[in-house]
C-alpha cells in the first residue's frame, strides 16, 4: 500500500525526538517503547506486524512478525492514527544519546538496509522486514550477524543511531573501511563485505577488532560515531565495584585522589 505522507520536525541535539504531524486519517507506525507524547484526537493501537499490507491473513501477519523477531525486535508494532478533523501531533524519542535520521525511501529506490535496532518509526505503509547477508564472513564477523533490517516502501522512515551521523555518498568502485559496529545503514547497491585488519600487532594490540566492514560503492552509507555497544562498555567499566569504588577512581593518587573526586569516605 502507498505510505501516508507525514510531516515532521526534529527536536534537540544530543537526545533527539521527532515530532510527526498527522493530517486527518493519517497514521504512523513505531517500535514499542519509542512513544513520548501525543495530542488529543490520536488513537493508539498495537498491531501484529507493521500494518503495511491491507487485508493480509492472520497467518501472513504472524509470518511477517516472526521474521521481524529474528532481528531482535518484537512481534508487535504500535500505530498512531489521527481520528480528528484537524492536524494532530505525536512525538517519539531516541532511546540513547545520538541522532535521528529521516529517510525518504523514494530517494533510495524504495529500500534501505540498516542495523537491527536502528528503526524508530515510519509512515504507515512502510514495510519493516529482514535482510539476509549471503556471505559467511559478513554473517560471522560483520557485527550484525546474518540478519539485518530492511525498510521498503515509498514513505518516510526514521532511524536512530549513537553519537553523530556521517553520510558518505560512495562513487562506483569507491571503498570505505568502517568499524563493524559503526555501520548504521546502506543502500542495496552498496557491496558489503568484511576485511581482516592484518598484522599481528594490529590484531592483538590495536584495540579496534579483528575485522573492518568494507563498503564499496555506488551508493550512500550512514555511519555512527558512538555505537551503543561501545557506550555500554564504557558505562560498565566505570560502574561502582563491590567496594563502592569505580574503576580508576583515585587510582593514581589513592586517598588524595579521592579528595579531588569529592569522596572523603
Amino acid at each position: 500500500m502507498p505510505a501516508h505522507e507525514i510531516d515532521y520536525r526534529l527536536i534537540g541535539e544530543e537526545m533527539q525526538a521527532v515530532e510527526i504531524e498527522l493530517d486527518p486519517q493519517e497514521t504512523t507506525i513505531a517500535e514499542p517503547g519509542s512513544f513520548m507524547m501525543m495530542e488529543s484526537g490520536i488513537r493508539m493501537e498495537t498491531l501484529l506486524g507493521d500494518g503495511s499490507r491491507e487485508n493480509e491473513s492472520f497467518l501472513g501477519k504472524v509470518w511477517n512478525a516472526g521474521k521481524r523477531a529474528l532481528t531482535g525486535e518484537g512481534l508487535f508494532m504500535t500505530t498512531f492514527s489521527n481520528e480528528d478533523i484537524v492536524k494532530r501531533k505525536v512525538y517519539f524519542a531516541s532511546p540513547y544519546p545520538g541522532k535521528i535520521i529521516p529517510i525518504d525511501l523514494k530517494a533510495f529506490g524504495g529500500k534501505i538496509i540498516c542495523q537491527k535496532d536502528a528503526f524508530l518509526c515510519a509512515a504507515k505503509g512502510v514495510s519493516v522486514g529482514i535482510e539476509f547477508k549471503k556471505r559467511i564472513g559478513v554473517g560471522l564477523f560483520g557485527g550484525e550477524g546474518f540478519i539485518m533490517q530492511k525498510l521498503e516502501g515509498d514513505g518516510l522512515a526514521f532511524l536512530h543511531a549513537g553519537g553523530s551521523i556521517i553520510e558518505k555518498d560512495l562513487k562506483s568502485g569507491e571503498e570505505l573501511k568502517v568499524d563493524t559496529g559503526c555501520l548504521v545503514g546502506l543502500e542495496p547497491s552498496v557491496d558489503y563485505d568484511i576485511q581482516f585488519v592484518g598484522g599481528l600487532r594490529n590484531t592483538i594490540f590495536g584495540g579496534e577488532g579483528v575485522f573492518f566492514a568494507r563498503l564499496r560503492g555506488p551508493g550512500k552509507v550512514f555511519i555512527q560515531s558512538l555505537p551503543f555497544s561501545r557506550l555500554a562498555d564504557r558505562v560498565i567499566s566505570s560502574a561502582p565495584k563491590m567496594n563502592g569504588k569505580s574503576k580508576g577512581e583515585g587510582s593514581i593518587l589513592g586517598g588524595i585522589g579521592n579528595l579531588f573526586d569529592g569522596d572523603n569516605s
